[in-house]
């Protein structure tokens, strides 16, 4: 009969003796990595397309609001297979066409870009709804003092949208680094596959998946607690 200590040891020694567990921490690495680079692109689209909906001309408005509507009703692991596999067959073919010889997408590449243009349809509209907060009385002042579009911005909108703004991003940064788990279906060895692989090759299924739940939980704790004090230095001198 396996007692609980004899159990505690084969598991621990799956991580330990193994390597799973060191396996495991790069897989989060990877995570991380994709899930930031993925959060970067979107909020630099999302800042073009939120001030693109607000002051743009009429076919920049249209054609930003046809981006965030198709998107945010995409599922975005049909969204990774279409430019991963679709993508890939259009750009080999038309390097063919050119003469070039085809080329690899990387995994990783690939779903920076996905999530990336997930995430900016998403800080698009929650950039846009911050600004919206800003009170316009602030704006027009500060025209009536003489300065720029330019220094408006810098010096009026951004800082008074940003504790509007932070809420809502940091919701875009914990999807951006749940759904670096669905490029497991691409092969991208991140946390969920490298758990997966673990699993399978140990058939302990319960062990490895709770240890990748718990790591997860990790990095949202943590990635909580900057976004708190991220919260409070935008919110100073405010009351």
């Amino acid at each position: 009969m396996t007692t609980i200590p004899d159990f505690l040891g084969v598991e621990l020694d799956l991580f330990l003796t193994q390597g799973w567990g060191w396996a495991l921490l790069v897989g989060l690495y990877r995570s991380l990595l994709i899930a930031a680079g993925a959060f970067v692109l979107g909020l630099v689209i999302g800042t073009l397309g939120s001030f693109g909906k607000l002051y743009g001309n009429r076919f920049a408005r249209q054609s930003l609001e046809l981006y965030t509507t198709i998107v945010r009703s995409l599922p975005e692991l049909i969204l990774i297979l279409v430019v991963y596999f679709v993508g890939t067959d259009m750009l080999n073919k038309t390097l063919d066409l050119v003469g070039y010889p085809p080329v690899d997408v990387n995994g990783a590449a690939a779903g920076i870009f996905v999530l990336g243009i997930v995430i900016g349809a998403y800080a698009t509209e929650v950039i846009r709804g911050a600004i919206l907060a800003v009170p316009s009385g602030q704006i027009e002042a500060a025209r009536a003092f003489g300065m720029s579009p330019a220094l408006v911005l810098r010096r009026i909108t951004l800082p008074a949208m940003l504790p509007n703004a932070i809420p809502g991003l940091s919701n875009l940064w914990l999807i951006a680094m749940k759904n670096t788990a669905l490029l497991a279906v691409l092969g991208f060895g991140e946390l969920t596959q490298v758990t997966r692989q673990a699993a399978g090759a140990t058939k302990s299924y319960f062990t490895f998946f709770l240890a990748a739940a718990c790591l997860y939980l990790l990095a949202t704790l943590i990635s909580n607690l900057l976004t708190r004090r991220l919260e409070a230095w935008s919110r100073r001198g405010m009351a």
